[in-house]
């Protein structure tokens, strides 16, 4: 990878990380605060999955800068903080846009249609990334992150129509009309 281009890469990257810190951090928020006792899991799940993201990311980054190229996403996770120990070394910035959203309406519904709105943001983000990207072990990384997000926001999908009372959770019945108007 050129200079230029390997910089631009760190510069996305680092971008990403930030991101991934304010979702980290808002997941942590809404578990607090959402009363579905599904979603509060599926919150839950999602911040321990960000921090992953950030330690997975934060170690390209390092690497890149350091010269040593790409790596897995599952060396990566290796080469960051052990578990336990990741969220204490982080520095999570202060100011979250995502918070900032969810205190004006503090309802399920609405954290869970941030999440969904910073999810696809994600994807679009990581799929473009991974449209640049130029070597095999750099696209495989970006491939795993983008596969990720997808999955998180499938979830969140999923978990907006359990909260709207769509019938199901996945492919999972929970609401049925016929046993609510017995």
């Amino acid at each position: 990878m050129e200079g230029s281009r390997e910089k631009t890469v760190v510069d996305a990257l680092s971008t990403a990380l930030k991101a991934e810190m304010a979702g980290h951090v808002f997941y942590k928020r809404a578990a607090e605060i959402v009363t579905d006792e599904m979603g509060k899991g599926v919150f839950r799940h999602l911040a321990d999955e960000e921090l992953q993201h950030i330690e997975a990311v934060k170690a390209v980054v390092e690497s890149l800068n350091k010269g040593e190229g790409w790596m897995s996403y599952e060396e990566a996770l290796k080469a960051g903080s052990p578990y336990g120990q990741k969220e204490a070394s982080l520095k999570f910035p202060e100011e979250n846009e995502l918070i900032e959203k969810l205190a004006t309406d503090q309802s399920d519904q609405k954290a869970v249609s941030i999440a969904i709105e910073n999810e696809e943001n994600a994807v679009e983000f990581y799929g473009g990334l991974l449209k640049e990207a130029e070597l095999p072990a750099e696209k495989v990384f970006l491939t795993k992150l983008l596969e990720m997000e997808k999955e998180h926001l499938k979830v969140l999908r999923w978990e907006y129509e359990s909260l709207l009372k769509t019938g199901f959770w996945g492919d999972f019945m929970e609401y049925s009309v016929e046993k609510e108007t017995e």
